[in-house]
Parts: C-alpha cells; sequence; structure tokens
C-alpha cells in the first residue's frame, strides 16, 4: 500500500534533510496557492520519540534490538494516532517527513543484522514518493564536526555503511511503485533547494493547487 500525498526525505546524517524540509515549510507559510504541508520528522517529539533521541545522543544506553523496536512504536504514533500521517493525508494536506521506515533498514540493519528491521516494520505503507539526499559522506562528516553535540551513528566508517546500505534498497523502494528522486546534497544549500522543489512541485497535490 501507498499513501498519496506523504513524501519521505531519506540521507545519511548531515545530507540536510532537515535544513530542506525547514526551507519548504517556509515557501509553503509564504504561498497561500499551495496545499497546507505538515512537516514533521522521527524520531518524533512524542515520549517515545524523546527516548530514541536520549539514546542517539548517549544519554541513556540501550541494546540494538530495543532501539530498533522503539523507532517502530514511535513509527506506529506517528502514522495512526489522531492527527498523525494518515488522518492529515486524507484530509488533502501534503505530509513530508524527515525520515520513515527507510532509514530503519539502513541504521538498524546495520547494528541489528537485517532480519529484524525487515520483520518488525513489514506492515507500514509506502510514501508517495522519496526523496533521496545523495552526499560523499565525507563532506558529510565535515558538516556534522561542526555540531556541538553529535549522535552515536555520526562518524565517517558508520556513515559509509549508511550511504552503501541506502544505494542497495532504493531499488526495491522503486520496484514497490514509489517515485524516488535522487537529490545531489554535495551542491550548495540553495541548488540543493531549487532541485527539491523542481520535482515536489510536479506531485499531484501541488500541481493542481
Amino acid at each position: 500500500m501507498r499513501v498519496q500525498n506523504f513524501v519521505v526525505f531519506e540521507g545519511g546524517d548531515g545530507s540536510g534533510t532537515t535544513t530542506q524540509l525547514n526551507l519548504l515549510r517556509n515557501r509553503f507559510e509564504a504561498d497561500l496557492h499551495l496545499p497546507r504541508l505538515y512537516a514533521t520528522f522521527e524520531p518524533t517529539d512524542g515520549p517515545i520519540g524523546r527516548l530514541i533521541r536520549g539514546a542517539l545522543k548517549r544519554e541513556i544506553t540501550l541494546h540494538p534490538g530495543t532501539l530498533a523496536r522503539l523507532f517502530v512504536a514511535d513509527r506506529n504514533e506517528h502514522l495512526y494516532a489522531p492527527s498523525g500521517v494518515l488522518d492529515r493525508t486524507a484530509q488533502g494536506e501534503l505530509v513530508i517527513s524527515d525520515r520513515y521506515v527507510l532509514s530503519s533498514l539502513v541504521y538498524q540493519g546495520i547494528t541489528c543484522g537485517k532480519a529484524l528491521p525487515w520483520e518488525l516494520n513489514a506492515s507500514f505503507p509506502f510514501p508517495e514518493a522519496l526523496f533521496f539526499f545523495n552526499i560523499d559522506p565525507e563532506t558529510a562528516c565535515q558538516r556534522i564536526e561542526q555540531r556541538t553535540v553529535k549522535e552515536i551513528y555520526e562518524y565517517l566508517d558508520f556513515q559509509a555503511q549508511v550511504q552503501e546500505r541506502y544505494k542497495v534498497l532504493l531499488p526495491w523502494y522503486e520496484g514497490e511503485g514509489v517515485k524516488v528522486v535522487m537529490i545531489d546534497a554535495d551542491k550548495s544549500l540553495e541548488e540543493v533547494a531549487e532541485a527539491v522543489w523542481r520535482e515536489l512541485k510536479n506531485l499531484p497535490i501541488v500541481k493542481t493547487s
């Protein structure tokens, strides 16, 4: 099952997904002719998501399998809770999420092995489109070095594995009927923003607004 009006941004740490989603939020708020945008993210800011973020920031230590299961619980709330992703898309909103299932299959696939994340995430629906922010892991890590707090996955060897796993899994997403858009995230902020908008504006919900 694919969810119309649901778009996902994916990429390694430092690829700029959060920055670009914030820029899009500003664009949609400034243009009343565009549909209503719900810009969201995983882990969420709900109680389970906050627990996950504590683990990512090394504030607490969790077994990788526990973390994988928490991501799934958080995602379930994100999708199915009142005013969640499915409610909003059904009401004609465009929902863009910074990370979704593919992040679990990539990141937890590395830390837990492939089987557990696949089993846990098998029932979640696919988005209409996925934007993959393709960036050289070394460039990404140079950006990460500017952050005051680094998370548990933010080092070069791990990010190189992340990039490799994404490239393996993206064709599977395409095979499931998801529109996969490759974004060159090595480019400047403005060039990336233009590339994102060039593709996003052709989605039916935006094109017909």
